[in-house]
């Protein structure tokens, strides 16, 4: 945990040497937009205008929730086991499209209730499941701090591996609803309205879901300005190692992509233990569940994608890649002002 305090702002000169390479294409200034300041923010984090995102993961944590004893989702945990054995084994939704943008896919068990029998599936179980948080702490603060530690360390040997980007997932049946509870306290708005359907709740499924959080955070009184606090109270551990992960890029400088809203709610508690992580990360799209806007507000990333994605495993951050791809391109290979009869574009008050 002491490697927390390593974090440090992004590099600004690399920052700012981006930008002017950006203004030299001959184009209006600032007309590809937000992927501009994508490219700046990657050139920021990896200390150098010739970026590089060729070699990259999405890291799956996998991580099953004592909650769903309350029947707070339509299929039971064990499904958790399955997917994650799918991902780790190459056969999932995450997969398919990992292998269509040249991407590696790390499967991590970091909390399933199941012990799955599959080398290509990596062991760093903190619990076999978190608790009922409707009912005790979802997890101790021994834990809570084993889990990002597990993220951080999985930061450094990616980068040491050559990754130049790393992607977010998870799979945990039931993750919406700690993540729903995280996002009430830390927006500091009810549940019921940061609360949504994840996998295909009934009505009567989503009133449940919204009582048994209003229960928790009553029971528990999480602390809003104490992100380790609410990650124990109300946290899983899938969202604890994103957490690590997202702190390890800022640690290890190495962009890290948030994918939808439990990656989002994992970004913004980072962001909450160190405010400077929020110069690490980039968001790929806006999740389809209620909280997602809210969350991502909290670590100030703009997303590009707006598609009402609730699919999860990393699925949409993956879909930020043909965009950064096209937008590099742009960025290395095209025709400059100095090339050509064009004249320079001047910013404009």
């Amino acid at each position: 945990m002491e490697r927390i305090r390593q974090i440090e702002a992004a590099d600004e000169t690399a920052r700012i040497a981006c930008k002017a390479r950006w203004d030299s294409i001959a184009k209006p200034l600032g007309s590809f937009g937000t992927l501009e300041s994508l490219v700046m923010q990657i050139a920021a984090v990896q200390g150098t205008p010739d970026i590089s995102i060729k070699k990259r993961t999405v890291v799956v944590f996998c991580a099953d929730h004592g909650i769903v004893e309350e029947g707070v989702t339509q299929t039971g945990s064990d499904v958790t086991a399955i997917c994650a054995k799918a991902i780790a084994e190459g056969r999932s939704n995450v997969n398919a499209i990992a292998k269509q943008f040249d991407t590696d896919v790390l499967a991590v068990d970091i909390g399933m209730k199941t012990d799955v029998d599959c080398q290509q599936l990596l062991d760093r179980k903190i619990a076999h499941g978190t608790r009922n948080f409707s009912r005790s702490s979802a997890m101790s603060r021994s834990e809570a701090e084993q889990a990002l530690i597990v993220g951080m360390d999985l930061a450094r040997d990616l980068k040491q591996a050559g990754n130049q980007l790393l992607l977010t997932g998870e799979m945990g049946i039931g993750n919406t609803t700690p993540t729903s509870a995280i996002a009430s306290v830390l927006l500091g708005k009810p549940p019921a309205e940061v609360t949504g359907r994840g996998a295909g709740l009934s009505t009567e499924g989503l009133e449940r879901k919204i009582r048994i959080i209003e229960k928790a955070i009553r029971l528990h009184q999480p602390d809003a300005s104490d992100p380790l606090d609410i990650l124990t109270k109300i946290g899983g551990f899938e969202i604890a190692g994103m957490m690590g992960l997202f702190l390890g890029g800022a640690i290890y400088k190495i962009p890290v992509v948030i994918d939808g809203v439990i990656s989002a709610a994992a970004a913004a508690l980072a962001c909450k233990l160190h405010p400077l992580c929020a110069e690490y990360l980039l968001a790929s799209h806006t999740s389809g569940e209620p909280a997602g806007v809210g969350l991502l507000s909290l670590t100030g990333a703009k997303p590009v994608i707006q598609a009402g994605l609730r699919l999860g495993e990393g699925t949409g951050a993956l879909l930020l890649l043909p965009l950064l791809e096209g937008a590099i391109a742009l960025y290395e290979k095209s025709h400059r002002f100095d090339e050509t009869s064009i004249e320079r574009y001047t910013e404009q008050q």
